[in-house]
């Protein structure tokens, strides 16, 4: 008999599901992995969403409380018997008790997942490395890496690393980027050149000392990594920039009014850097959502950076398609 679902499903805002199962790993236990296959008919979560189940552990959700507590039945069941399962909720489902509210048919394929297994290993060891990778499973065989390969049967499913927020400043409204990119999943660390030695009491959030260039070294840059520029400081923000525009960071943000933005860029234009990476530099940072207060610039910052990853996500199938059409 498991355990029920926590009435209050904190589980459920967990996007991201590696931590869970290295949580069940470290405690050396098989766990159950659900992946939603197929959505139809609209649906609270995409193709992709994920569940770990395992004694002591839950993670993610499909429905928002419509089908989570079966999937952890059969979830429970499949550790048992160790057969994999494809469920089907809504139209044409077995189950024709359990309605999903907005009215959707998905379909969820549950894997029975040993602590041991070397692809469960591989996945963990990118998540750890920072490097995208691909997991392929049909239930019983499993591959994971950056060329794993499907076969007939198998589900696929990319894994990127974990979104990376560096917020540089120290006022409230850096705190407030700060505090929220870590409650929305991201790697977080607040930077306060010549700071306190003692960290902002931010859960979830790192802390930096040191000036903006060694900082980034320090953390590292790359793709998934967004730089927030938040210092109100003329000369701190042209130094945040210098290091901030050459590196491997696919966002770069600066808080500030738009009629200072030529004072602030002409140092850097001066020194030669690339007019097209100053292009990509998003200043005034954040979407308009007109408002100034802490929280309300923080909400803007990481609905822009979250909706230029989600573009790009959309994004990438739509060039590997173009790519196939050409070679």
């Amino acid at each position: 008999m498991r355990d029920p679902l926590p009435e209050w499903p904190l589980f459920g805002m967990a996007e991201d599901v590696r931590p869970a199962l290295r949580q069940a790993r470290q405690g050396k236990t098989p766990l159950a992995l659900a992946t939603l296959i197929s959505v139809e008919g609209g649906g609270p979560r995409p193709p992709g969403t994920q569940m770990v189940f395992a004694p002591g552990v839950v993670a993610g959700y499909f429905s928002g409380g419509c089908v989570e507590s079966d999937v952890a039945d059969h979830a429970f069941a499949c550790l048992e018997d160790g057969e994999p399962r494809r469920l089907v909720y809504g139209a044409g489902s077995p189950w024709p008790d359990i309605q999903l509210l907005c009215g959707a048919r998905i379909e969820i394929f549950v894997e029975k997942i040993e602590a041991e297994d070397p692809a469960l290993a591989e996945l963990l060891a990118a998540y750890e490395a920072r490097r995208p990778t691909v997991w392929v499973s049909d239930g019983r065989r499993r591959a994971c890496g950056p060329h794993a390969r499907a076969w007939d049967g198998a589900i696929v499913q990319a894994f990127d690393p974990v979104p990376r927020l560096i917020v540089i400043g120290a006022d409230p409204t850096a705190m407030a980027i700060a505090s929220l990119g870590a409650q929305a999943g991201m790697e977080t660390t607040l930077v306060r050149p010549k700071g306190p030695e003692a960290p902002p009491p931010l859960p979830g959030v790192a802390y930096r000392r040191d000036d903006p260039a060694a900082a980034l070294a320090a953390i590292g840059t790359d793709a998934w990594s967004a730089i927030a520029i938040a210092t109100h400081n003329l000369e701190m923000d042209q130094e945040a920039l210098a290091a901030a525009l050459p590196s491997a960071a696919g966002y770069v943000g600066l808080l500030g009014a738009r009629k200072r933005l030529a004072e602030r860029l002409a140092p850097l234009r001066a020194a030669g850097f690339p007019e097209a990476r100053l292009q990509q530099l998003h200043a005034p940072i954040g979407l308009d959502i007109g408002g100034k207060a802490p929280w309300e610039v923080a909400l803007s910052v990481i609905g822009e950076i979250t909706a230029l990853r989600h573009a790009r996500l959309a994004e990438e199938p739509r060039k590997a398609q173009a790519k196939r059409e050409t070679a």
